[in-house]
């Protein structure tokens, strides 16, 4: 059956979420297209595999050399195959701030104002702790409080409280400034991706395609109009039909990069790659924004942190054997496992740095194996002024695109990270987390701006939320319109955080699986 009603291209966290919920009530013929496979694996199911995740559900992007950051080339992971990014993230479930949706609203997103948005968060979630004015407690993303937590990571949170900075029970509620543990993205001691919510419990349906291992190659355009998509499966290659229409949900990088190899992006960049222009867009592809971050990372004699010694190894062993038998234990950590949101000045309208928390010490994204045992703890800067670009390096679908994020080219955002990094430091010395006397692998005199700075761009790098690249909003020059469908061309939509005017004050799966929410409403209308 290569006839559809609709085609959702990504099964990510959006993508899983728009395909879900149109195919749910059996109406229509639903086709999702994923590039990878169905990553229904002990590896990605086991929250404290993370660090593990096999090469297949992980893009392993790089960015170009960033000027911000000495020359230095970035590192950018996003998930590949069902789940998408949700499949291989830190499970940290945040919205963001009130004011990031009351921002977008004003800034021409119109019906994306925190009131019109935390239904859609509320649909969405089946939060463990019940429902109330702030949670859902039925949907289908199930989220819970983590049970099993390092004594480190309370720590951490008690340290903060020390320094009379609040404490902050739910980050998702009245109030998002202050410290605590998050909660995560899991069920019964397993991740629980938006794959798994949305996708999984459908499959079999006679309505509800689901394709792995396919390659998106472009949209076809018809007389204005999407009608399908061309895909590659091996070394062959099909063409779908969609008489409803086409939901792009490739994510920050993936949705430019098609819309391109489309023929809908900046002309002069597509005749460069000998792509016909169906249309010119030059929104495709820019204003990327990322959330850059510092981690610190401290050593400690204790072993309460996790640690890459006999004894931690030891610990380890026992821990998966107890996983695999009771799903309990320390293998469901998230290692982000606490956090907090601080603003670096009182007049700000919602917190400008996020803290994230882990039990363990991190370097070049746990990808260098580190010895000992010790914490790290990032800084990351919530709403950054620096602004990059999704350009194609080929127009073949197969090669990855140029990432630009532009990281600390505008110095708005050192200053903050700046600020940061220092608070970030006063924690660690307060007690109790000083009680481990913990030696700085990364030692810097924090009152010179210049040693300081210079250690941020020999170091910082991705917390991983890239949006921003197919932004939506009122004006001739946004990519999509507050519906989420594509301007200049009918009958193609899409839903992901490529779509955010600006980038949230926070984590940004559950955000992306909003938008999917809210585009399975939007194309549903549109098709009557």
């Amino acid at each position: 059956m290569d006839q559809f009603d609709i085609i959702v291209i990504g099964g990510g966290s959006a993508g899983s979420a728009a395909a879900g919920r149109l195919a749910a009530d059996g109406r229509r013929r639903v086709c999702l297209v994923e590039a990878g496979g169905r990553n229904d694996t002990v590896r990605v199911k086991t929250p404290g595999f993370m660090p593990f995740i096999p090469k297949a559900s992980n893009w392993q992007y790089d960015t170009v050399p960033q000027a911000g950051l000495n020359g230095r080339v970035g590192y950018q992971p996003r998930g590949r195959g069902l789940g998408g990014s949700s499949a291989i993230n830190a499970m940290v479930y945040i919205r963001g701030n009130a004011f990031d949706y009351d921002q977008w609203a004003e800034l021409g997103a119109t019906g994306w104002g925190y009131a019109d948005v935390l239904p859609y968060f509320k649909r969405s979630e089946g939060n463990e702790r019940g429902a109330d004015d702030f949670h859902g407690g039925d949907g289908p993303l199930n989220v819970m409080d983590q049970r099993w937590p390092n004594v480190t990571s309370r720590r951490f949170v008690e340290s903060a409280a020390a320094l009379q900075l609040p404490r902050t029970p739910d980050f998702n509620g009245a109030q998002q400034e202050g410290f605590g543990l998050y909660q995560v993205t899991q069920k019964a001691g397993e991740r629980w991706s938006a794959a798994r919510a949305y996708v999984e419990p459908l499959r079999g349906r006679a309505n509800f395609d689901i394709r792995t291992g396919a390659l998106v190659e472009r949209i076809l355009i018809e007389d204005g109009r999407a009608t399908g998509v061309v895909i590659r499966r091996g070394r062959g290659r099909e063409t779908l039909r969609a008489a409803g229409g086409v939901i792009l949900s490739a994510g920050a990088f993936g949705s430019p990069q098609i819309l391109m190899l489309s023929g809908i992006g900046p002309a002069a960049h597509l005749r460069e790659h000998g792509i016909d222009v169906a249309l010119d867009r030059a929104g495709v592809g820019a204003n990327l924004q990322d959330h850059i971050d510092y981690v610190s990372s401290w050593e400690t004699r204790s072993t309460e942190p996790f640690g890459d010694s006999l004894g931690g190894t030891w610990r380890m062993v026992k821990a998966i054997v107890e996983h695999r038998r009771r799903r309990t234990g320390i293998m469901t950590t998230c290692f982000a496992e606490a956090g907090g949101f601080w603003k670096s000045r009182p007049d700000l309208p919602a917190p400008d740095i996020q803290y994230h928390f882990v039990p363990a010490m991190l370097e070049d994204h746990g990808r260098a194996k580190v010895k000992g045992h010790g914490f790290s703890c990032h800084a990351c800067v919530l709403r950054p002024e620096s602004r990059g670009s999704v350009t194609l390096a080929s127009a073949d679908a197969a090669a990855a695109p140029l990432i630009d994020p532009g990281f600390l080219t505008d110095d708005r955002d050192m200053a903050v990270l700046r600020a940061g990094v220092r608070m970030m430091h006063r924690i660690v010395a307060a007690p109790p987390l000083s009680g481990y006397a913990g030696a700085d692998r990364h030692p810097i005199d924090l009152d010179d701006d210049a040693a300081l700075d210079a250690l941020i761009r020999s170091r910082a790098d991705t917390v991983y939320h890239p949006v921003g690249t197919c932004r939506m909003g009122s004006d001739a020059d946004a990519v999509v319109d507050p519906t989420l469908k594509a301007n200049g061309i009918e009958r193609l939509w899409v839903a992901d955080a490529s779509v955010m005017p600006r980038l949230v004050s926070g984590n940004t799966n559950a955000p992306s699986i909003m938008i999917g929410e809210r585009a399975a409403d939007f194309v549903a209308a549109a098709l009557g």
